[in-house]
């Protein structure tokens, strides 16, 4: 009993010092999921936004659940995994609803539905003692397909005008009425009725933006209200899901209706999207909140957008370092891809950054994509040793990882061996003259093969799970079922020229984990 208590005493000591926590009396329960940390889910913009959509809704009220930070201690303890708001077990609710970010939190789903008490598997589930489960989120703009051997109901794309849809349905209808009505609404797939596979909904403008509801200072954003100038993107970056083409390209708001939504006591403001500095009027939007007396950051920094005058802005609003993403080793994969920046632009923004006063210059990059090869890898180091003369650069570099519903869509994982070789081409090549930070590519492989494969790869995923989640039970899992990579499909894109992009053959062969 100590121990159970303990756990609801860290969740009410984290309830105190937030701002902003929604209470509501309703006859319909969500259980608003996520299968990350506290300090990881409260840090999303798009959990919040359903959160307030699901308090606005008539009849309806949602308590958050987080993945705990010790899981052990739960099934220790038998302690039912239980919500924020109420520490009410989340089975007692009548949807579980998940938001999903990306394939490597899958573990985290499971976890979630275990510790509720709750069979993983929906057919499992069929004998309608169970709350009814649902997924969305981020992972849904590529490829949910893993999901669907788990859920009742998956909502893809944009969720602020399907939620209510849902939750409306929901809590006026018998499951299996339900669950044949919403297959048959765009933007919902119910596994095994129907539904449109890779559908990207879309909310209205009017929805927009998305904005925080709960500030805190126990996320990864301490203490920051979160809000977006602008959603999606113009550009069209050949690896990017949030791409022109994903969602109807960029929709900005107005920075007077942005400036109304910061609430008086928020000191700290994040700007959140997918391409913030292509917001036509940033710079005022920056200058008007650093005027104001606030802490400012920015996601989402083009090289090729940046002014003196918008780092300085970013300086004066608190920041100390200037984050931007190369996203090629090399010009030449970046031109491969269509990421319409160059490696002066790049220069340009460590000058602006050295004049403005800042500490780190901090590049994102991607190696493995394909045809590089090692000359590509000793441009990336040439011209690292050129930034870092300018400014002291931290090196953040991802393998990279094909996603569905783009034009790299299909394209081979580089190989974890080849991979690492890069990586440690890269750090010999730089000799300590950038700090190196490499996302790790057994990991990246585990993403890629979750990224590219159907169903298959959930119950792979499920059982990796189930045997410890370490690397080779992943690998055997995949083995076991038989799970392959699409390496045939494409987006097509009319701008991406075939001569930098050839098309993968049917007869490709499968990547291995070596």
């Amino acid at each position: 009993m100590e121990g159970r208590y303990s756990l609801i005493h860290h969740v009410r000591s984290l309830l105190d010092d937030e701002e902003g926590t929604l209470y509501k009396d309703a006859p319909f329960r969500v259980a608003l999921c996520y299968p990350s940390p506290y300090h990881v889910g409260m840090s999303s913009l798009g959990f919040q936004a359903i959160y307030r959509e699901v308090h606005e809704h008539p009849g309806a009220t949602a308590e958050r659940v987080f993945l705990p930070d010790d899981v052990e201690a739960f099934k220790k303890t038998r302690t039912p995994l239980f919500t924020w708001e109420s520490q009410a077990p989340v089975s007692s609710f009548q949807m579980l609803a998940f938001s999903v970010a990306y394939e490597l939190e899958l573990a985290g789903f499971f976890s979630l539905l275990e510790l509720a008490g709750m069979p993983v598997l929906a057919e499992e589930r069929r004998d309608g003692r169970h709350p009814l489960v649902v997924a969305g989120g981020p992972l849904t703009f590529s490829n949910p397909d893993p999901l669907e051997p788990f859920v009742d109901v998956l909502v893809q794309g944009e969720s602020e005008e399907l939620i209510h849809v849902l939750v409306e349905a929901a809590a006026s209808m018998e499951r299996e009425a339900l669950l044949d009505h919403l297959a048959r609404i765009p933007g919902f797939r119910v596994p095994g009725r129907g539904g449109a596979r890779y559908h990207v909904a879309r909310a209205t403008d009017s929805r927009l933006p998305a904005r925080s509801q709960i500030i805190t200072p126990h996320t990864e954003l301490r203490s920051m209200f979160l809000i977006e100038p602008e959603r999606g993107c113009s550009r069209g970056c050949h690896y990017c899901v949030m791409r022109r083409t994903t969602n109807g390209g960029m929709r900005t708001v107005p920075p007077e209706r942005v400036l109304s939504l910061i609430p008086d006591n928020a000191k700290r403001v994040g700007l959140v999207g997918a391409a913030v500095t292509d917001h036509p009027r940033i710079v005022e939007l920056l200058r008007t909140l650093v005027d104001s007396g606030r802490e400012v950051g920015v996601s989402s920094l083009r090289a090729d957008r940046l002014t003196q005058e918008l780092v300085d802005q970013l300086r004066r609003g608190g920041a100390t370092n200037l984050t931007v993403a190369a996203d090629g080793a090399s010009q030449r994969m970046r031109d491969m891809v269509d990421r319409k920046h160059s490696e002066e632009q790049i220069v340009r923004a460590a000058g602006y950054a050295r004049t403005a006063g800042m500490k780190q210059l901090k590049v994102y990059n991607v190696v493995g994509l394909p045809f590089e090869d090692e000359t590509d890898i000793d441009e990336l180091i040439r011209f690292t040793a050129e930034l870092s003369r300018i400014l002291p650069v931290a090196l953040g570099v991802a393998p990279f990882v094909a996603k569905r519903n783009t034009p790299l869509d299909g394209a081979p994982f580089a190989g974890i061996r080849e991979v690492e070789n890069r990586l440690e081409r890269l750090r010999k090549g730089l000799r300590g003259r950038a700090e190196v930070r490499p996302t790790s590519a057994r990991w990246a492989w585990v993403e890629y093969m979750l990224a590219q494969c159907g169903p298959e790869g959930g119950l792979a995923a499920m059982d990796a799970w189930r045997a410890g989640g370490g690397f080779s039970a992943w690998k055997k899992a995949f083995e076991a079922r038989g799970c392959e990579p699409y390496l045939a499909r494409r987006v097509e894109d009319g701008r991406r020229n075939p001569t930098l992009w050839p098309k993968v053959p049917k007869e490709a062969p499968a990547p291995s984990a070596a």
